[in-house]
């Protein structure tokens, strides 16, 4: 028998890809919400609170709960931190930067949540992969997200290959993800790969005060070095097909 549904819900909240103002990249709705909860999921206490901070929650930080849900964490965790909801209490899954469950852990409280009927609302707020789309000038119709690439050299570049056809054979725009301190290792990794007609676009600290999005040819991108060491960046790859 279907369990009845909760009065608890789990909102899926967006945070600043940037540093900068928060009220400059979430709606006053999204803050609304975020003001009146008392239960966060989070992955890292430290940045959930200082983003609660900037966002002038009305309650004292040190009176709110937070559950630390990271990827060491499993569904009975998803399942403990989401008790508060049985109980009628509304609780925030909060991301690290960008939107929740795209690129993190946080899929895993979602879908439990799906399986105890608690109601999943998604909360509107920046989108790096959109962002980032939106102004490469690549296709927008049909498009992947490969998440993190290989991190051993040979494999990271039997990668890149096969995206390069992948994108010649669909007209699919490629769109792949680092850490930011691996961000240049993958930058000198496509230059080498790619074919020099082979169009790259990066996004870099988008929404910040200093972000850019800037699509080259790979032969352009040749023997210059960007500044995305250390800086969240999204890749995408793409054709000229004109």
């Amino acid at each position: 028998m279907e369990k009845i549904l909760t009065s608890g819900t789990l909102y899926l909240i967006p945070t600043p890809i940037a540093e900068g103002p928060v009220d400059l990249v979430l709606p006053i709705g999204t803050l609304n919400v975020i003001r009146q909860l008392e239960f966060f999921i989070v992955e890292e206490i430290r940045t959930a609170r200082r983003f609660l901070k900037s966002a002038n929650i009305n309650r004292k930080i040190d009176d709110l709960t937070f559950f630390i849900f990271n990827e060491h964490s499993s569904y009975l965790d998803a399942e403990a931190f989401l008790s508060p909801a049985l109980k009628g209490k509304d609780i925030g899954l909060l991301s690290e930067a960008g939107l929740p469950c795209i690129a993190d852990p946080g899929s895993e409280v979602v879908r439990q949540a799906h399986i105890l009927n608690i109601q999943v609302v998604p909360l509107t707020g920046p989108s790096s992969l959109m962002l980032a789309l939106m102004a490469s000038g690549f296709n927008g119709q049909n498009f992947v997200f490969n998440g993190y690439l290989p991190t051993d050299h040979q494999l990271l570049i039997r990668r890149i290959k096969e995206m390069e056809k992948t994108i010649h054979e669909k007209q699919q725009t490629q769109l792949f993800i680092e850490a930011p301190y691996r961000n240049i290792k993958l930058f000198k990794a496509l230059i080498d790969a790619c074919h020099d007609d082979t169009l790259l676009c990066l996004a870099v600290n988008v929404t910040g005060a200093k972000g850019t999005v800037k699509t080259k040819r790979i032969s352009a991108w040749k023997n210059t070095t960007p500044e995305i060491h250390k800086v969240p960046t999204l890749f995408l790859l793409y054709a000229d097909f004109r």
